[in-house]
């Protein structure tokens, strides 16, 4: 299953709306630049990997439609275009990554048929390159992974959040693609479920023991010597190693140190950002109270007129990393 294709008929991207999971697996056709941002700003495409090569592939569709008639209102028309793409969201660094690379392809053509083949290389190199990596990713982690080990997510780092495969959940792929049995605690991931939703979901489909826990249930389950390792995504990592992640992921790299249980955390070279020293440079989204109070529930579940505070990400320090697994290998430092 890919979370993401292009369709060449439709010359179109197709998509899973992420919003429709569990209880409905649907996808929806992209190729129009309000749909392709409405598409990540909603999460109907969410996951670092998985939104630069939506960007990569929306743009193309888009690139395809543009009706201007000479290469300088082409290009000033897809850089405008791209530009707006890249405000869809503010934490993931593939985003712009890939919107970069795609502008930057811009330049290879003398006429808009030739741009536009170069844009099609571009954004089809991008969706190659994340599957390549998370496989690799998947190979280099599953010797962390012994027979019978319990490992510990938080939101969803798998196929979902990739074209396929994922990141986090790539090594408990791998290893049971070789034999060994894995059982893996999702964290529920509040406010918007991704744990619940989104992982329990591909983990389940695809017959791999999974265990639904409260967020707050982690360091109680690390306590009673339930997790033999904990493995997460990244959105965006600077140069020392501190990494952005789905909100939560902070309190589990405190609890896992405390319990001295291993903390890896999983992330193509995609996901680096060289520009960056260190965390306190990486901009946290803030998204709407609406997802705290009443986004799941038909009626709210707080009084009307309390105050919200609901950062989508939380920063990780590099001192609570056992290793990174990355496309190239395990480092025990960030291999920037």
């Amino acid at each position: 299953m890919r979370t993401l294709y292009f369709d060449g008929e439709k010359s179109s991207l197709m998509a899973i709306d992420q919003t429709k999971l569990p209880s409905e697996l649907k996808y929806i056709e992209i190729f129009t630049p309000r749909q392709l941002f409405e598409a990540i700003s909603t999460l109907a495409v969410r996951g670092a990997p998985a939104i630069g090569v939506a960007a990569a592939l929306g743009l193309y569709a888009i690139a395809l439609r543009l009706e201007d008639k000479d290469t300088r209102g082409f290009r000033y028309s897809f850089k405008k275009i791209a530009s707006f793409i890249s405000s869809s969201r503010p934490t993931a660094v593939n985003l712009f990554t890939s919107c970069g690379r795609m502008i930057a392809s811009l330049e290879y053509g003398e006429s808009i048929e030739e741009i536009k083949a170069s844009l099609k290389k571009t954004a089809f190199d991008i969706e190659r390159e994340d599957v390549e990596m998370c496989h690799a990713i998947g190979r280099h982690g599953q010797a962390l992974i012994k027979d019978g080990a319990r490992v510990l997510t938080h939101c969803n780092a798998g196929s979902l959040a990739a074209v396929e495969y994922g990141t986090a959940l790539a090594p408990v792929y791998e290893a049971v693609k070789n034999g060994r049995t894995v059982h893996v605690y999702a964290g529920e991931t509040r406010p918007l479920l991704q744990g619940a939703r989104l992982t329990c979901f591909e983990l389940t489909r695809a017959k791999i023991k999974t265990t639904l826990i409260c967020d707050s249930a982690a360091s109680f389950l690390m306590q009673s010597g339930g997790v033999d390792l904990v493995i997460v995504g990244c959105d965006r990592m600077a140069k020392n190693g501190d990494f952005a992640n789905k909100i939560g992921t902070l309190s589990l790299a405190v609890n896992a140190a405390y319990y001295e249980v291993d903390f890896y955390v999983a992330l193509p070279s995609s996901t680096f950002d060289e520009n960056l020293p260190d965390g306190k440079g990486i901009i946290i989204e803030e998204r709407k109270p609406e997802e705290v109070t009443d986004m799941f529930f038909s009626s709210p579940i707080s009084p009307a007129g309390v105050g919200v505070y609901n950062p989508a990400f939380d920063i990780t320090p590099h001192t609570l990393v056992t290793g990174y697994i990355t496309e190239k290998g395990i480092f025990k430092k960030p291999p920037i």
